[in-house]
């Protein structure tokens, strides 16, 4: 009986030895990788980026094509690509034959984190193409209290400046954001951009917002009033549009660095008294100046103390002027539109740092732009306010449903 058992045990182990032997001959088989339209386990891939003064040829060069090839290359693809876009510090990616050459067979240009174009030329023909990645879109709650500014309260909770910019077109009409108060709070649905599921990308359409100022409620709601309508407009929870003739500012974040001040002590004319009939912005050189509403430029030109400046004639009652610019990019006569750059940030005239001193006129008079109740746009008509109203109630729900965070959080 022992000797069968003994047996037995014999069996049983070299079974097991056989069994760990099969299970090491297994090779795992490498993770089939697929991305920019090719299968990326079928090349030697090389990744890189573009250097400071780096062109095509070169590329292409040191990955063993040949300067009459590369040629061809770039004249059968300029309709499509221009080789010499190539911008440093753009990414891009060589496919090449995994043989002993090396040689290179795609060329991959990565534009932005979606856009990218590929110039193949494994065939005689070189061929090149325009591409994108397949985009996901997730919508995201989101909320914050303020502390010092919008931009400071959104970094804090993780979220893109580029939401700041978003609630300032939104809210440009009705909100002061130099003047921001503490506690002042928001709410926010939007869209977040994915390429890969996972890899932020970009910010989408802000579908509705809810913004708390100095204890008054904003809401906000994207809308399209009709299919035939090309662009979505924001209009608030009673259907009224949020849009004014004029915006708030004419840069975006900045700060006020001197108000309309009819006593205002100024140093550079030695601490008298002088009256400051405007709002001074301050920004960085070659910061964007915007238009506040549509108009006619009446002036632009440069002036003494003014320096460079733009008038803008916007209608019977109102004008804007704006100073100090750096560069105009206006002429007299030309039409702008409410939002239209014309011109930049600069330190030309009397002043001691960079800014924009904007000035308001209304009925021939100049007046502070921040004490104006400016008038609306064309409102939303009567007969499409029922389908508004109905469109927005769910979303509104959704909005007040979003809890602000603790302050423990900020």
């Amino acid at each position: 009986m022992k000797k069968f058992i003994t047996l037995i045990s014999l069996v049983i182990i070299i079974a097991c030895k056989n069994d760990d032997k099969q299970a090491d001959s297994i090779v795992p088989q490498p993770k089939i990788i697929h991305e920019f339209g090719f299968t990326l386990n079928n090349f030697k891939v090389i990744n890189d980026t573009i250097k400071s003064g780096e062109i095509f040829s070169e590329i292409l060069l040191k990955n063993n094509i040949e300067y009459a090839r590369i040629l061809e290359i770039v004249n059968t693809v300029r309709d499509t690509f221009n080789v010499r876009s190539l911008k440093a510090g753009k990414p891009y990616t060589i496919l090449a034959k995994k043989d002993s050459t090396g040689q290179a067979e795609v060329f991959i240009y990565q534009h932005s984190k979606i856009q990218y174009t590929v110039i193949d030329f494994r065939d005689s023909i070189p061929v090149a193409h325009n591409k994108s990645k397949p985009v996901k879109t997730v919508i995201k709650k989101v909320s914050g209290v303020i502390r010092s500014s919008l931009t400071e309260s959104m970094k804090k909770a993780g979220l893109s400046p580029y939401l700041a910019y978003k609630m300032e077109d939104i809210y440009g009409w009705s909100i002061d954001f130099y003047r921001l108060q503490k506690n002042d709070r928001y709410k926010l649905i939007y869209e977040q951009l994915y390429i890969n599921d996972t890899v932020p990308v970009g910010i989408g359409e802000v579908k509705a917002a809810f913004f708390e100022y100095g204890d008054k409620p904003y809401y906000a709601f994207k809308y399209k009033i009709d299919s035939t309508a090309k662009l979505s407009d924001y209009y608030d929870d009673a259907a009224k549009t949020m849009k004014r003739q004029f915006l708030k500012a004419p840069v975006k974040v900045s700060r006020i660095s001197s108000r309309y001040n009819l006593n205002r002590r100024i140093a550079f004319y030695g601490n008298k008294i002088r009256a400051h009939k405007g709002t001074d912005y301050a920004a960085p050189v070659g910061t964007q100046i915007l238009s506040t509403a549509n108009g006619v430029v009446t002036e632009s030109r440069y002036a003494g103390g003014n320096g460079n400046y733009v008038k803008i004639k916007h209608n019977g009652a109102y004008s804007t002027q704006y100073l100090h610019m750096s560069k105009r990019l206006v002429r007299v006569g030309q039409r702008v539109s409410q939002g239209d750059v014309i011109g930049k940030i600069g330190m030309t005239g009397n002043t001691s740092g960079p800014h924009v001193c904007y000035r308001f006129w209304k009925n021939g008079v100049q007046v502070d732009p921040l004490r104006q109740q400016l008038p609306a746009s064309e409102p939303m008509k009567k007969d499409k306010i029922p389908a508004y109203l109905k469109y927005i109630e769910p979303i509104k729900i959704q909005l007040d449903s979003i809890e602000f965070p603790k302050k423990s959080l900020f």
